[in-house]
């Protein structure tokens, strides 16, 4: 009886909120506090009060184990551990390099005809072309050549 109580309080003084808000022409505020005002009314006439009063006692009773039992330490330290361990292997498959080993693969191996061994030949390095420099200001050779050219 006094949650009823409570409840239909709360939802009259939001309401009668909402109304000040609406005489203040803040319509959209107005509305926003209209819709929370209905909640304490709504949760009351669904019978989630009890629900609501379980859930917050059985929270309370897991924060006071967080605190004092060293058993739940231990699961915190395992989930860390699991999450660890998925983050990291999510981010090793996504390098491309191979953890499982060679063992997976045989068969695909097996099916696939060996291909010769491609060496990649070394390109010699590109000399400048009119003797540009190599600086940060080669682009602007050509510039520099007009420039002398003109004598500036």
């Amino acid at each position: 009886m006094l949650s009823a109580a409570i409840s239909f309080i709360l939802t009259a003084g939001g309401v009668a909120f909402a109304g000040l808000r609406a005489y203040r022409r803040r319509f959209l505020s107005a509305t926003r506090w209209f819709a929370v005002a209905l909640l304490p009314a709504g949760i009351y006439l669904t019978g989630l009060f009890p629900l609501a009063s379980t859930i917050a006692r059985e929270f309370a009773d897991w924060a006071t184990k967080l605190v004092l039992d060293p058993r739940v330490w231990t699961g915190i330290a395992l989930l860390g551990v699991s999450a660890a361990l998925l983050v990291t292997t999510r981010w090793v498959s996504r390098r491309g390099t191979p953890v499982e080993g060679a063992q997976e693969r045989p068969a695909a191996a097996a099916a696939a005809p060996e291909r010769p061994a491609v060496t990649p030949t070394p390109k010699a390095p590109k000399k400048p072309a009119g003797g540009k420099r190599e600086d940060a200001l080669g682009d602007f050779a050509d510039v520099e050549e007009i420039l002398r050219k003109r004598g500036i």
